[in-house]
């Protein structure tokens, strides 16, 4: 019996009413699944999230958040094996399946550790530094990020059905934002199997995650200006999209990420024997091989300089030579199929636009031999196009054949090579193999502006390389122009696109409490305790420690510079640093004054300071001169719970001198006990 994939709504597994759609093996053409997503009620769902499902992620702050996360990620590691047996019917081999399975799991590892070293145990980010508003400090502004009260719809493209939920999901849920997944019915069975999976592993608050699988119905007629549509697939489905009603007149935010034809480019210096021209023709075979080419970053056009042309033509013709197409269950297959034999009808029906403009150097456009059934597995030869004459050809920069299928060009010198990158009107990845760093300058100021992610890759970084098409957690996935305008992940700047950035103006003490910070103009507190002896649970922001003084000496300046070898002339010569119009006359070193600041603070004994791993915005306001003396004011500026057992501690340090002004800030930083 054909199993029904069924809903996730409102907390509960739903089967649709209706008729239902079948997703079909991409292997032998058979049906392994339906789904069908009529009868549910899509305004109770939205609402569900806003109402259940946002307030209890919003009741959590980011560590426990990444702490979910995490906890999610090693659910679908754990049942990984479930998901490969699924994804292997989509067309996937097992190397396919690793980038989409254990890839989405490491999404969702590295969100959790970016939230644990670079957020706080709080529910709102600081924005950059406070702006002060009036004369004596008692008015400032401060930019902070807040969490949307909606829900975040993530409409997924069928060739990554769990990385590509994830990416989206990580994000979202991160910033405390529930969501609603739709993923693409012909990858369904893989996407919903990856629902069950973090359902049920019992970490989700209810409401954090609701599944639609077939049409999302009116989900759109009920959105608001608190919700964000984030969309992967076609260029016509996401200006449809955006297009709706509702989404102008809310200001419903859309991020999309569509049609790319992303290039790659082999530079001038390359020649036959030199180790980027072998790179070059393995990164074209590899992205347009892996997932069959089913890749939104795949390499759709490859550019060599004019005299390289036979000879990547002929390196890449024989390294296409090696891959064995077929059902990735048998012995030898390195590329499998795609996803349905709708999708290779499109495919080849873009080969064929190619073709009309360009010679088929590689392969067969409606004949393949594949290890499996040809007539009924949606098997697809590679496809290695040639076009000589790059500027008369419009097809190779407008039709993205959704499939392994590449366009092999020249270029006359490097800024035609840029100007043909260009033509693709802006993608989702450019890759470029040189040995020259003027190269890679001029692709970065010439085409940085049309290109999302680029990738410069040569002898020296290619051991450690991932490569032209691999999109990564922490550095911003999307593209402007075709590709859509969007960005996804980025660390934490994926997660802001689920917040609000809000201006707050007000007194530091009020601004402070907010951001969970001690900011200048707050009273500072002071006690007999020294704060080195309070634990991390009892010390409260704005505790102060103001020094004694201590002088320092021109015995000091001298023994300094002679112990740690800095002889700079500001310190050890009168006659030239007098004549400095930034000294005028000797003075100490910044970092006398740093360690004898840190004499005059520091507690010496045993206690809840653990370590002291690290200052930040260190600035040296003004010169010390033999003779003046330093003191030093210790607060506590701010807190951040990093284990059950310690925490991290930020101190302001203000040093100033006998007329009580500042001649160095900076923050320093400790790890607590708790």
């Amino acid at each position: 019996m054909t199993k029904r994939l069924l809903n996730y709504a409102k907390d509960a597994w739903v089967a649709g009413a209706g008729a239902a759609v079948p997703v079909v093996s991409a292997i032998s053409g058979e049906t392994v699944a339906v789904v069908g997503s009529d009868g549910l009620d899509f305004a109770g769902m939205l609402e569900h999230a806003r109402t259940v499902g946002g307030p209890a992620l919003r009741a959590m702050n980011f560590h426990e958040r990444g702490g979910m996360l995490k906890a999610l990620a090693q659910a679908i590691m754990n049942r990984k094996e479930e998901l490969y047996e699924l994804s292997a019917q989509t067309g996937a081999t097992r190397n396919d399946g690793w980038i989409d399975i254990e890839g989405g799991a490491g999404t969702f590892f590295t969100m959790a550790s970016k939230a644990r070293r670079e957020l706080p145990a709080d529910v709102v980010i600081v924005d950059g530094e406070h702006e002060v508003l009036g004369k004596t400090g008692s008015f400032i502004g401060q930019h902070v990020y807040t969490s949307l009260q909606g829900c975040a719809v993530q409409i997924n493209a069928f060739n990554f059905p769990v990385w590509g939920m994830l990416e989206k999901l990580g994000p979202a849920l991160l910033a405390g934002m529930p969501a609603i997944v739709k993923p693409a019915t012909a990858t369904a069975q893989v996407a919903e199997q990856a629902v069950r999976i973090m359902i049920e592993a019992g970490v989700l608050p209810k409401g954090a995650l609701q599944l639609v699988v077939g049409s999302l119905g009116d989900t759109l007629d009920h959105l608001t200006c608190q919700d964000v549509v984030s969309f992967t697939g076609s260029a016509a489905t996401a200006i449809k999209l955006q297009s709706h009603p509702v989404m102008a007149r809310e200001s419903v935010r859309f991020v999309a990420e569509r049609d790319s034809i992303n290039a790659c480019v082999l530079g001038p210096d390359a020649t036959p024997d030199a180790p980027e021209f072998d790179l070059f023709v393995k990164e074209v075979v590899r992205e347009m091989t892996v997932k069959a080419g089913q890749k939104c970053t795949a390499i759709r056009r490859a550019f060599v300089p004019r005299a390289l042309m036979d000879a990547a033509q002929q390196a890449l013709a024989a390294r296409l030579s090696k891959v064995v197409v077929g059902d990735p269950a048998q012995d030898g297959v390195t590329m499998g199929a795609l996803v349905s034999l709708s999708q290779r009808a499109d495919v080849r029906d873009a080969a064929r636009a190619l073709a009309g403009e360009c010679t088929l150097a590689w392969g067969s456009i409606d004949t393949v031999e594949a290890k499996g059934d040809a007539d009924r597995g949606a098997f697809q030869s590679p496809l290695l196009f040639r076009n000589d004459q790059p500027w008369q050809a419009q097809h190779v920069h407008d039709v993205e054949a959704f499939g392994p299928v590449c366009t092999l060009m020249p270029y006359a010198d490097v800024e035609d090579a840029i100007a043909l990158c260009n033509r693709g009107k802006g993608s989702l990845a450019l890759s470029v193999f040189t040995y020259q760093p003027e190269t890679v300058r001029a692709f970065v100021l010439g085409s940085g502006a049309l290109h999302g992610r680029m990738v410069f890759v040569d002898r020296d970084s290619a051991k450690e390389s991932t490569g032209h098409g691999s999109p990564l957690p922490m550095l911003i996935h999307g593209g402007p122009g075709r590709a859509g305008g969007g960005e996804e992940m980025g660390g934490v700047r994926g997660v802001k696109h689920y917040m609000q950035r809000s201006a707050l103006q007000a007194h530091p003490r009020m601004i402070g409490h907010v951001i969970g910070q001690w900011l200048p103009g707050v009273p500072q507190p002071s006690g007999e305790a020294h704060p080195f002896r309070k634990r991390f649970g009892e010390l409260d922001l704005g505790y102060t420690l103001h020094t004694a003084a201590r002088t320092i000496t021109l015995a000091d300046v001298e023994h300094f510079a002679e112990f740690t070898g800095d002889n700079f002339y500001a310190h050890m010569d009168e006659v030239a640093a007098a004549a400095s119009p930034i000294f005028g006359g000797r003075v100490a070193h910044g970092y006398l004054i740093l360690s004898f600041a840190a004499g005059l603070f520091v507690d010496p004994a045993p206690g809840p300071v653990l370590a002291n791993f690290g200052l930040e915005h260190l600035r040296f306001i003004k010169p010390v001169k033999p003779g003046d003396s330093i003191k030093v004011a210790l607060t506590a500026k701010a807190k951040s719970l990093r284990t059950a057992d310690m925490g991290e501690v930020r101190w302001a340090v203000a040093v100033t001198n006998q007329d009580d002004e500042l001649v160095a800030a900076y923050d320093l930083l400790t790890m607590n006990a708790v």
